[in-house]
């Protein structure tokens, strides 16, 4: 797993556009854990930074004081970043994984290349070597930790400079599809595009789907497969959940490996890719991409 992150009130303090001693005051009311130094400096967890960002309204954020993302090194040719992860992946080296996931995105790699054509690639390889039985099942286990880790840390970033006017897409994949990785990737495409998304996870009943949709009013929903225990009851329960999307007026994409052409060809949908990329275009020619944070000091709380 990555190894703990740590960072000073004074960065801090700097990334939320807010006074140092506001900081330490948030720390001694237990708002922000901390841990002292020998030379009694705090030390903030990033982890914990992170969260107070996603719970707070802060209009003045930079995230670069803390260190989120490192320079990245050489090239942005997303082969050879895959290459580097899966190196990075196989020997479990967390903060390599962090560094190169953040620093790409930061250097101006779009969520959906990362998904397609970094991570994607790199993982694939990474469950053929275990079915080749060149790797054991728990390097493949810690790789998808590790790199899911590494998402959630982005996904707070991209969270933070969100839009609040932005529409509410919500996915997940149907039963005995136990696959988290590509709804996570579908979730952070979406929030890189200007959407807020909620994953609704793997193996969820389809009935959850259009319950969702009853109670949530999103404006999109995202099916991904990746395996499929019964194709002919998934496809029924499918047509139900499309058929009541279009008349609440919500478009449908779906995905996923297990998505035969035999079995799309009887779908109806809005939206099909065999990749993040075909979801962030139709994301995007729907809605644009969030505005930057306002800048200013932080609203006070009453």
């Amino acid at each position: 797993m990555p190894n703990l992150q740590y960072v000073s009130t004074a960065e801090v303090a700097r990334a939320l556009g807010i006074g140092v001693s506001t900081v330490k005051r948030w720390v001694d009311e237990g708002i922000l854990p901390a841990h002292k130094t020998a030379g009694g400096h705090r030390k903030l967890l990033l982890a914990d930074v992170l969260r107070l960002v996603r719970e707070g309204d802060f209009p003045q954020l930079d995230l670069s004081p803390l260190r989120l993302v490192a320079e990245t090194q050489g090239s942005l040719d997303p082969k050879v970043l895959s290459q580097q992860l899966l190196t990075a992946l196989k020997r479990g080296e967390g903060d390599a994984v962090r560094s190169l996931i953040h620093g790409a995105h930061q250097s101006g790699v779009p969520m959906e290349t990362l998904a397609d054509f970094v991570i994607a690639p790199a993982m694939n390889q990474l469950g053929q070597e275990w079915e080749a039985g060149r790797i054991e099942v728990f390097h493949e286990h810690r790789s998808t930790q590790l790199c899911m880790s590494v998402l959630y840390e982005l996904k707070a970033v991209l969270l933070a400079r969100a839009d609040r006017d932005r529409p509410l897409a919500v996915g997940g994949s149907p039963e005995l599809d136990y696959y988290m990785l590509a709804n996570l990737l579908a979730e952070m495409v979406l929030l890189d595009a200007g959407w807020r998304a909620i994953d609704l996870g793997p193996h969820t009943p389809i009935r959850s789907f259009r319950q969702a949709i009853s109670e949530l009013h999103p404006r999109l929903v995202w099916i991904s497969v990746s395996h499929l225990a019964d194709r002919e009851r998934f496809l029924a329960e499918y047509l139900e959940l499309y058929q009541e999307a279009e008349r609440a007026g919500v478009a449908v994409a779906i995905g996923g490996r297990a998505l035969s052409d035999s079995l799309r060809s009887a779908m109806p949908y809005t939206c099909y890719g065999d990749g993040l990329r075909h979801l962030a275009a139709f994301a995007r020619s729907h809605h644009g991409p969030a505005r930057p944070p306002r800048r200013g000091r932080p609203s006070r709380t009453p």
